[in-house]
């Protein structure tokens, strides 16, 4: 047996562990179970004789949440009246009320978007997102608790993980309190190729940081649950020598500072069960990341400063970048399945909105602090590939409406789940709007209506749509959407860094424009693909759970055309009903179906480098992260030119070309099966392919993925494969 209970292969002479293996190093620390029960979500929580109430909670936070929530009804009534003039002044109809009814849900959802900004600016003006005693300078407070970094992977680029783990590390020790910290890197990989090479990318970190005491490896054979799977067997495990975890992201930096100050605050604390930072998007080298940073960058904290402002002790959490108390996680947020099937049904895909509103509903505060700087997270390269992540993010929050009902969830992290839905259900009810008001304009224009009726009056019923109204409503909808934008631009000319990091006055303005219009003509697209996203969902459709693709790369011309045909098509379709209708109609429509119109040719030069790096150069969309990076960043970049991007070898190959890995392969082997556990039909698959095969390149050949990865998980499959020639 080797050290930590897993059985040792025979085979070749694998050398002096010790060249590869750093003094100290273990691959797990010593087990410190916690227990972490799953309660029914129709059980009444448990409070522990805590209050309702946390004492962390801001002052007036009922004033706060009446101005901006009561601010979008009060707002929303009043466009509601004035809509209902546009379509119903002089007769009601079924067209009519439709359309206002929908304007309505709509326009509450822009309405708290505007009030939530509004609260924002004046934060940041008062210089507040802070809290709980943190500071974002002057000396570091000391710590004496245990805190554990956990670094989930999925199928990643092992090279691009360590990269930025290596950075928060070196980052963490410049505080010269690393000694509070451990990390954990938690692999649900499955495939094998991708399993061997973290292993060695692993190690290499090992030595690089001479962390090897303090730096821990485990990877699941069966993914159970996923990602809340993958933290909750930490937890289990591990979680009672630990009073804190820093759950991080595959693509996460932090710097070391930041990490410290949360820590204090969490010690300072103890009635919060959760701080949530804000996540600043980097990196970008494509049009569409670039866009989405500079949004991030400018229009983000902005969002954030306001819903902190309201959200106060309720907030939410957003799955990385945040300290979460492992005591208040294991006690409270053990993840129940939903009934029935999939895909609402089964394990919670977005789970960290629902640990979250666990935490609280057991009278843990949740925080956010958008005025720390210093954590950071990259965006995928391209519209396609954040729709890929979105079909799956949509699917977990229509999941939610299981999860509303509660027992004693608080009411805003009700509402937390519902604004989750509504992201994403919004996306049809646009689409219906457009068309029923297309609809109700073609009525109009080729339907001729009996003016008089059976009745007998002076004046006749004529269909009526004011078009002065009209207008004015379109302006004041318009102008409800872009003022945080405003807001945002302000604050940036109040912020001397942000506003050089950015270009300058001149350079950030244009900046802005550039990301509405591109990002208002890719708006329709995004609409399109959320609503296929809900109505495929609704036909009982699963996700899945597919690694993220991060890297910049251009798709294809003809794949392009495949996947955005049906936009441009819809597009034309659009346009033509318009035309046919009037001018004006066709104008007004214009930036919607423009949008469709180009989808193929927008997309492909919005997921193009070269693009991207063009508009760089003419000092557009440019963020401070950029132009003045934090040595965190630097150092990032630099370990990611190094480590990321190389071609992943062969599992088997490189198992048997280097001894010293096959050591440490077999080392993290997870311990022997036991009588009595489930029978794994892929590891019997596999060793009775290995046993038959005359040689390595017939086995490997012969193996599929599944089988692979159990036969390299086996002691007895390693012995064979070592002796095939």
């Amino acid at each position: 047996m080797d050290a930590v209970g897993g059985p040792a292969a025979s085979g070749p002479p694998v050398g002096d562990p010790a060249t590869l293996l750093p003094q100290g190093w273990s691959a797990l620390p010593p087990p410190a179970p916690l227990d972490m029960p799953v309660h029914p979500l129709a059980d009444a929580p448990d409070l522990h004789g805590r209050g309702p109430v946390p004492s962390t909670q801001w002052r007036l936070i009922t004033l706060r949440r009446l101005l901006v929530i009561g601010g979008a009804l009060v707002m929303t009534g009043m466009a509601g009246y004035e809509m209902d003039l546009v379509f119903n002044a002089v007769q009601r109809s079924v067209a009519g009320m439709v359309m206002l009814v929908l304007f309505v849900v709509l326009f509450l959802w822009i309405a708290l978007a505007f009030t939530s900004a509004i609260a924002g600016f004046g934060s940041m003006l008062a210089h507040g997102g802070l809290g709980l005693g943190i500071t974002r300078t002057g000396p570091l407070p000391r710590l004496s608790s245990r805190t554990a970094l956990l670094m989930p992977t999925y199928n990643e680029d092992p090279g691009r993980v360590m990269a930025g783990l290596r950075a928060t590390i070196d980052s963490l020790t410049a505080t010269l309190q690393e000694r509070a910290f451990d990390v954990f890197i938690l692999s649900d990989t499955t495939d094998p190729d991708i399993w061997v090479a973290e292993e060695a990318a692993y190690m290499a970190l090992c030595r690089a940081t001479g962390w090897g005491g303090r730096l821990f490896y485990r990877r699941r054979a069966v993914n159970t649950d996923r990602k809340a799977g993958n933290i909750a067997q930490w937890v289990r495990a591990y979680g009672a020598a630990y009073q804190h975890m820093i759950t991080l992201d595959a693509d996460s930096v932090m710097a070391g500072d930041v990490i410290v100050r949360l820590t204090a605050a969490m010690e300072r604390n103890p009635g919060v069960g959760l701080i949530q930072s804000l996540p600043v998007i980097v990196n970008g080298s494509t049009l569409f990341a670039r866009m989405q940073q500079f949004a991030g960058r400018v229009y983000g904290p902005l969002i954030a400063h306001g819903i902190a402002w309201w959200h106060g002790s309720e907030g939410n959490y957003w799955g990385h970048n945040a300290i979460i108390r492992t005591r208040a996680f294991a006690e409270q947020a053990g993840m129940p399945h939903l009934s029935g099937r999939k895909p609402f049904g089964g394990a919670i895909m977005s789970h960290d909105f629902v640990e979250a509103a666990l935490m609280r509903r057991g009278g843990w505060a949740i925080h956010m602090v958008p005025a720390l700087s210093g954590s950071y997270e990259e965006s995928p390269p391209s519209l396609t590939d954040i729709a890929i992540r979105d079909r799956r993010w949509c699917q977990g929050n229509l999941q939610h409406a299981k999860v509303i009902p509660a027992n004693g969830l608080h009411w805003v992290s009700r509402m937390h789940m519902l604004m989750g839905i509504g992201s994403y259900v919004t996306s049809p009810l646009w689409l219906i709007f457009l068309l029923v008001g297309i609809v109700v304009s073609l009525q109009s224009r080729f339907y001729k209506p009996e003016y008089f009726g059976d009745t007998k009056l002076l004046y006749p019923h004529w269909p009526h749509v004011d078009p002065v109204q009209a207008e004015y409503m379109f302006l004041g909808t318009m102008f409800v959407l872009l003022a945080p934008k405003m807001l945002a631009y302000i604050v940036l000319l109040l912020d001397g860094p942000l506003r050089r990091g950015c270009g300058g006055a001149m350079a950030a303005a244009a900046s802005i424009v550039v990301e509405t219009v591109v990002g208002g003509l890719m708006a329709p697209i995004a609409m399109l693909i959320q609503t296929s996203g809900v109505i495929s969902i609704l036909m009982g459709r699963d996700s899945g759970w597919n690694a993220q693709r991060r890297d910049a790369g251009s798709l294809q011309l003809m794949q392009n055309v495949r996947l955005y045909m049906v936009h441009t098509i819809m597009g034309i379709a659009l346009a033509a009903a318009a035309w046919s209708v009037s001018l004006p109609l066709f104008l007004w429509m214009l930036p919607v179906t423009l949008g469709l119109v180009c989808a193929i040719p927008l997309t492909a030069l919005t997921g193009s480098t070269a693009v991207g790096q063009a508009f760089r150069r003419a000092h557009l969309l440019l963020i401070p992260e950029e132009t003045a990076p934090p040595p965190v960043l630097k150092e990032a970049v630099s370990y990611m030119r190094q480590m990321a991007g190389h071609p992943v070898p062969e599992a088997i190959a490189a198992l048997r070309a280097r001894a010293e890995l096959l050591r440490v392969h077999e080392i993290l082997l997870p311990p022997p099966r036991h009588r009595g556990d489930p029978i794994n039909p892929a590891l019997l698959v596999g060793l009775l392919k290995v046993r038959e095969a005359p040689d390595l390149a017939t086995a490997v050949g012969e193996l599929n993925r599944a089988e692979k990865s159990a036969v390299l998980g086996n002691a007895e499959g390693l012995r064979l494969l070592a002796r095939l020639p």
